[in-house]
């Protein structure tokens, strides 16, 4: 039995580029493999900070911010003064949101699948505040329950005006991100998402949806999708159970 314990050469030398996207994001992908296939084992230390730091030149600032990603995935336990231990080898279910572009939020939709329950036409307040439709003109609406294995991460509703929604048909809801779907079958391209969240309740719908209590905690985070000539195309409200969503980014420091 091979009883030796995985040190900083068990990591791959890889030189990380900032074309490639955030280093810190970068980094935190490399140390994915390792503990996800069990070089380095539930219960067993990562390499020191300082060490990882210096093994990928990179800054301690992107070795902890890469570190706070995989706590947060519950992949490891951070410890002061000490290295961070790992605690499993799969992300939990409970993962954070890091909203800051169009590819992050297909990286959240990553190994999920999204059943559509219904797609029909509808009459909604929510058609005459997003869309300037009149009270009883009809607009388009598609229902459906975003999951990973057997937890449902999300209730879906998307609204589309007639102009758009007239030409798409249930089947066409393929992707499990519905903005994708909308550009690929009206040759378009969605060029900004105004995102909102809010806290909600849920009821008796959104309770069977999630499977969660009825009355129980809900974060409903509300996406309105704009093409380049500022024409809204899709509006969608994606309510999570709250203990199982969080939504991070970073703040810059723009203050002189």
């Amino acid at each position: 039995m091979d009883n030796s314990v995985p040190t900083i050469d068990s990591l791959p030398r890889r030189t990380l580029g900032r074309s490639n996207g955030p280093l810190y994001r970068q980094l935190a992908d490399i140390l994915r493999e390792p503990i996800g296939n069990g070089t380095f084992p539930v219960g067993g230390e990562l390499p020191k900070e300082a060490t990882i730091a210096e093994h990928f030149g990179v800054s301690l600032i992107t070795v902890r911010q890469a570190l706070r990603d995989l706590e947060a995935d519950g992949l490891i336990r951070k410890r002061s003064a000490k290295p961070a231990v790992v605690t499993a080898r799969n992300p939990s279910v409970n993962l954070s949101w890091k909203f800051k572009n169009f590819a992050d939020m297909a990286a959240f939709t990553k190994d999920a699948q999204l059943t559509v329950k219904s797609y029909r036409k509808e009459v909604s307040p929510v058609l005459q505040r997003h869309f300037g439709m009149a009270k009883d003109e009809a607009g388009y609406c598609l229902r459906g329950i975003l999951s990973v294995g057997e937890q449902k991460k999300a209730q879906i509703t998307s609204y589309f005006p007639p102009s758009v929604g007239a030409k798409l048909k249930r089947d066409d809801f393929s992707d499990v991100l519905i903005f994708r779907s909308v550009q690929r079958h009206l040759g378009l391209r969605l060029d900004v998402a105004h995102v909102t969240v809010r806290a909600e309740i849920a009821d008796e719908a959104i309770a069977e949806d999630l499977g969660v209590a009825l009355g129980s905690a809900v974060l409903s985070v509300e996406m309105l999708y704009q093409s380049a000539d500022q024409q809204s195309i899709e509006f969608t409200i994606a309510r999570h159970p709250a203990d199982l969503f969080s939504i991070s980014y970073d703040a810059p420091n723009d203050l002189a």
